[in-house]
């Protein structure tokens, strides 16, 4: 049963956030509400360090009390266009707290820089990254919204030219299907206390700039040889189908996956893991399966050793 707590939260951004987004014309004005909705004050036991991976600017996040070596690579959402590493901080600092040394991508943001600039800066420093810990160690990555669309999208363009992958991924509310279909843009309209399908329209069309939806949806791609997935969505989500089909693709493609679908919560909860348990619920939950994947890919490495030294 959902808690007090995310019904609030759907119930104030619905009714305050979404018309504010709904009424805006111009992207200034879609990033200004995307950008002052997340505030979350800056913990004393976290490190906070700007930093720059393959060229592309960003910010590290890790305990000052309990550095790690488990590396994280987080994509932060914002439909696109929006938001930063800044404004998703409430997340890269609780996986630090959690035992995730984390990056997080500055990219490149559409109207200004379209499809693939995002895109492309997220290869650049995931390569980066890799590049920086070798083939040994194994690097995680997670993401939510537009952000975990990228992280799909990244993988898929580093499987094809033969990148080692990350361990595993994690997928908060993805958005991943720019060609305007699923059921739950229209059945979802009203109970999505964010997006409706306009909006979702309007930013793959802002996205884009007249690229082959088709070829930039991860959605419609061959999702084979990727790694565990973990997708977390929520049931009153206009992008509800998004994840779900995206796991039903997955599944049919051989990859393992972890769908859970949460009921009451808004778009992209942990988000407010600090008010809405829900979203400490899915915090944890996200950290006990990037961990575990760090933790089976530690243990392969060691037993090749072993048997490479016998």
């Amino acid at each position: 049963m959902a808690t007090w707590q995310a019904h609030l939260a759907s119930f104030v951004l619905r009714h305050a956030f979404k018309p504010r987004l709904v009424r805006a014309d111009r992207v200034e004005d879609m990033r200004r509400a995307m950008n002052t909705r997340f505030w979350y004050a800056l913990p004393a036991e976290i490190a906070v360090e700007a930093a720059q991976l393959g060229g592309v600017a960003g910010e590290w996040a890790q305990s000052r009390t309990q550095p790690s070596a488990n590396l994280l690579l987080y994509v932060h959402g914002g439909a696109y266009l929006g938001c930063s590493p800044r404004t998703h901080r409430s997340i890269t600092m609780d996986f630090a707290r959690r035992g995730f040394r984390t990056f997080a991508p500055d990219y490149r943001l559409a109207p200004e820089h379209p499809y693939p600039a995002g895109l492309a800066d997220l290869i650049a420093a995931y390569r980066a990254m890799r590049q920086t810990a070798g083939q040994d160690v194994p690097i995680v990555m997670a993401g939510d919204s537009a952000g975990a669309g990228l992280a799909v999208a990244a993988m898929l363009a580093l499987r094809d030219d033969g990148t080692q992958l990350p361990a595993a991924v994690t997928l908060f509310s993805p958005f991943v299907d720019l060609t305007d279909c699923g059921g739950s843009r229209d059945r979802n309209a009203a109970r999505c206390a964010m997006f409706d399908r306009r909006l979702l329209s309007r930013f793959a069309t802002l996205y884009l700039a007249g690229a082959d939806a088709t070829k930039a949806s991860p959605l419609c791609a061959d999702l084979a040889g990727l790694p565990p997935l973990q997708i977390q969505v929520g049931a009153d989500e206009t992008l509800l189908d998004d994840s779900t089909r995206l796991a039903e693709r997955a599944r049919n493609a051989g990859v393992l996956v972890d769908l859970s679908i949460w009921p009451a919560v808004p778009h992209d909860w942990p988000l407010w893991h600090h008010l809405v348990p829900e979203g400490k619920q899915s915090m944890a939950r996200a950290a006990e399966f990037l961990g575990a994947a760090i933790a089976r890919a530690n243990e392969g490495r060691e037993r090749v050793h072993e048997h490479g030294s016998t």
